[in-house]
């Protein structure tokens, strides 16, 4: 079953709707499609019959009635299923390879301020970073995880066993929680993992002077990081007595 909501996660994200039912009857489909058409034509016609039309409490139950009427006749021909809606604002093209195409391989931790960073269309700095896992090379995709982090002075860690060396800048001194990261998206590096490690938390301009070259300012590029939407699309609202009648549905199939 976690392999069917992966795929539906990938389909709906992709601006997919996405159906899972029995593979024992292929013909259920199209008894699905006829379903989801005819909730459509329901919700059409109310949208329609409600703005344009002054009616008496009578005519609001008639009209009421035969919706629901519709609605019932619709559901109780429906195959047992679950159906997932796609998301409104789906992920396209480079953005999607990124998240879902491609495997990752290894870690690279952030920091709140790298978060936003990204958030705003700008990219991966080296001094956004605080941790690295895995073994990966230079444009290998990896994941984004965002870790809160608290800042520290060198004298508040300079009776814990913590080395810090004095090469270190101040700036970069911070307590880090990685188990307590929240993947947030993916990246393809300019860096390997053993070069992450070396310049994690620095300026773009102590690249050079630590590893003896520069090939970017920025460990990813912004056009190659994806990030993970965290609101999914709301369910929208039925015609009456629908939820009723999809629990009818789902008695009887």
């Amino acid at each position: 079953m976690s392999t069917k909501l992966v795929a539906a996660r990938l389909a709906t994200s992709a601006g997919v709707t996405t159906v899972i039912t029995r593979s024992s009857n292929p013909g259920n489909i199209v008894g699905i499609l006829d379903y989801c058409k005819s909730l459509k034509m329901v919700q059409g016609q109310s949208q329609q019959d409600t703005p344009s039309q002054t009616l008496t409490p009578t005519g609001e139950d008639s009209i009421s009635n035969s919706i629901a009427s519709l609605h019932l006749d619709a559901s109780s021909k429906a195959p047992l299923h679950t159906r997932f809606l796609p998301d409104p604002e789906p992920i396209r093209d480079r953005s999607f390879w990124l998240l879902h195409g491609i495997a990752a391989h290894g870690t690279v931790f952030i920091d709140e301020g790298a978060h936003r960073a990204l958030a705003s269309k700008a990219g991966l700095l080296p001094v956004g970073i605080v941790g690295v896992d895995g073994h990966f090379a230079d444009q290998e995709a990896v994941r984004l995880v965002v870790v809160p982090t608290k800042r520290r002075t060198r004298s508040s860690l300079s009776n814990s066993n913590v080395i810090i060396p004095l090469s270190t800048p101040s700036s970069s001194i911070a307590e880090v929680d990685l188990k307590s990261g929240v993947e947030v998206g993916r990246a393809l590096v300019n860096y390997s993992a053993a070069e992450i490690a070396r310049i994690k938390g620095l300026q773009s301009t102590q690249i050079q002077g630590v590893l003896g070259y520069a090939d970017s300012e920025y460990v990813a590029l912004r056009e190659n990081v994806s990030l993970i939407k965290s609101v999914r699309p709301a369910t929208p609202i039925l015609p009456p007595n629908a939820y009723l009648e999809d629990l009818t549905s789902m008695q009887n199939p």
